[in-house]
């Protein structure tokens, strides 16, 4: 019932939102369009733009709120305006007098009961990736839309697809049934740019979805269904650029608004800069402030109007949708500064979320500056739960392509030896693979064992692991120099008239049949296997193509055993008798054999074995 009735407020009160700016003609934006009482952050920014809004002088007189401040920017259509809301203030709707010709009707609501205590996702959790235009078209309808810049053309590997919100709500179940608690899918916001608008990374309204996905009660319909299947939703946000086509551009609320003043200036991607002992200024200013591309200005979070936009945007998604975590992009290409803020804010509103950024590199070294509880030597700080693991990642990647006739896993073996650098890295999230890699099961050369290697590897490690999707049907890439439309191909089964369908199974062939079912299978597993979420690890040295490890806890145990070899290895179980204890058997979590460790552990050639020890 309290459920019901926060939708019915939360609609009412985005019509409202929408109703008062159409009737306010001055005011073209005024942002975040509501809030919420009782937020742990007494203090809201608003920003208001229309033609001289800064002439005017608001004022509020509502029970518990207070205007704080009115900041005055040389943009005079801009002007922002800090509220001051107490705990007692009570939800309603907030008169903001523009002087005597302009009344704006606010709405503050009420929270869902909780809310600062939701769980994030965890390493209990088993986290599904798409691209949403390309997982499947629910409705067609939307495929191209009057006022968007780029319509939908489904034969430009580049172009848009019609992929949106009702066919993943429409698949809900295929996800859920596969095993997976957590979907991430990559960004939903409104991208109306000219051509490549489909992966969602460059921004024009940060509070508002696509309408080519659907509508902001579409989202927020998402995130209910798949709470209802026990499937949390993470969203990627982007904090470090914006598309050039973002209404800002048109009329840049402060001259620093984006770095380099508005003018392309590429970065040089000099990643390690920014926590280099011996980096040069310039290297360290260039990496933050150097855009992707001509296509993506990049943000001045050293502004603090803009920092406060970008932290109040995600911490209104979060509570707008039910969100149970966020995966930020290109998380180090923010400003160190800003980043240490950013985490203080969203954890202080919400102390069990989990947010997980991306430094793509193999370095732990690297990676583990960010992780909250780090001691670095520079004194740098953070509250970032989690990151993405590529360092472990890639290492797995790496020895599953060699094409080296002794090639083994001692990278893995020795990059997992370096969890020590981490504060926490059972936190981290490890994965097969995403919208920037070429396909694990390319990668592998199309050898089903290694591939089942991978899977098996990243369902067992101590880490939370992250599954894309195709990968379950075996989905294939080209595997040279990047090509993203080669990872994107669409989904088979999410288009009307498709011959193969991911989800139903017809057409796939048996290869493909038997992926999805080892998928399927050791997904739904790990759900009830809390050895896995959080049980200690120890490990065997790799030798000679294998690799053996043990999770385990007061009263489970699993050993998990790999050989990427050309022939099968005899291992001899004396080696693991430290691990093994009394053990001397064992049941194959896949095909429920029982194997005997009586003296050897027979595993057969590019093949993973997992063993729940009796």
């Amino acid at each position: 019932m309290k459920r019901s009735m926060m939708t019915v407020l939360l609609a009412a009160a985005s019509t409202l939102a929408s109703a008062t700016a159409a009737q306010d003609k001055r005011i073209e934006h005024l942002e975040p369009p509501f809030w919420w009482a009782g937020m742990q952050q007494q203090k809201l920014q608003l920003m208001v733009h229309g033609s001289a809004i800064s002439g005017l002088e608001p004022a509020i007189d509502y029970p518990g709120v207070r205007i704080e401040a009115v900041i005055r920017v040389p943009n005079k259509n801009y002007l922002f305006i800090d509220l001051q809301i107490d705990p007692s203030a009570r939800p309603g709707n907030i008169d903001i007098h523009f002087g005597k010709s302009l009344l704006y009707s606010y709405p503050l609501l009420a929270r869902t009961p909780g809310s600062a205590e939701r769980q994030g996702f965890s390493s209990k959790d088993a986290i599904y990736q798409i691209m949403p235009d390309r997982f499947a078209n629910g409705d067609p309808a939307n495929d191209s839309v009057p006022g968007m810049t780029e319509q939908a053309n489904r034969a430009l590997p580049g172009g848009r697809h019609g992929g949106d919100i009702a066919g993943i709500v429409q698949h809900l179940d295929y996800i859920a049934a596969m095993g997976f608690t957590q979907l991430w899918p990559t960004p939903l916001v409104e991208n109306n740019m000219p051509a490549y608008s489909y992966h969602g990374y460059a921004a024009t309204d940060h509070y508002r979805i696509d309408p080519r996905y659907g509508s902001n009660d579409d989202f927020r319909k998402l995130a209910d269904e798949a709470r209802k299947r026990g499937i949390g939703i993470i969203q990627d946000v982007v904090l470090s650029h914006i598309g050039a086509s973002h209404w800002w551009m048109k009329d840049l609320p402060t001259p620093d608004w984006v770095n380099h003043a508005g003018q392309f200036t590429p970065t040089r991607h000099h990643r390690v800069a920014v926590q280099d002992p011996y980096a040069s200024k310039e290297d360290s200013r260039n990496f933050t402030t150097g855009w992707f591309s001509k296509g993506m200005p990049d943000l001045n979070q050293t502004n603090p109007l803009v920092a406060n936009y970008l932290i109040q945007n995600n911490i209104w998604w979060i509570e707008y949708a039910g969100l149970s975590g966020l995966r930020i992009d290109t998380y180090g290409y923010s400003d160190s500064a800003f980043l240490t803020e950013y985490t203080r804010r969203l954890m202080a509103e919400y102390p069990k979320l989990n947010m997980v950024g991306e430094e793509w590199h193999k370095s732990p070294a690297v990676v583990s500056h960010w992780q909250k509880g780090k001691v670095n030597f520079d004194g740098y700080t953070s509250s970032l739960p989690s990151l993405m693991d590529f360092p472990l990642a890639e290492a797995m990647r790496a020895a599953l392509a060699s094409k080296e006739k002794d090639a083994g896993f001692t990278d893995v073996y020795e990059t997992f030896s370096q969890d020590y650098l981490y504060p926490n890295p059972g936190n981290l999230v490890l994965f097969d693979g995403n919208h920037d890699l070429s396909r694990i099961y390319s990668v592998v050369g199309e050898d089903l064992g290694l591939y089942k290697i991978a899977i098996g590897w990243l369902m067992t490690m101590p880490r939370i692991p992250q599954f894309y999707n195709g990968s379950e049907i075996l989905m294939p890439s080209d595997t040279g120099s990047r090509n993203d439309a080669s990872y994107r191909r669409d989904l088979p089964g999410g288009w009307a008239g498709d011959k193969v369908d991911l989800f139903n199974g017809t057409g796939l062939n048996a290869r493909q049949r038997e992926a999805q079912a080892f998928v399927r299978k050791l997904a739904n597993w790990r759900k009830g296997a809390s050895v896995i979420h959080q049980g200690k690890t120890m490990h065997f040295g790799a030798e000679d193509g294998t690799y053996v490890y043990f999770r385990y806890d007061d009263k489970r145990k699993v050993m998990v055993a790999m050989n990427r070899g050309p022939t099968q290895a005899v291992l001899p179980v004396a080696r693991f008798a430290e691990a093994l204890g009394q053990a001397r058997a064992g049941t194959d979590v896949i095909t429920g054999q029982r194997l005997a460790l009586d003296t050897s552990l027979a595993i057969p050639s590019h093949a993973i074995l997992i063993l729940e020890l009796e």
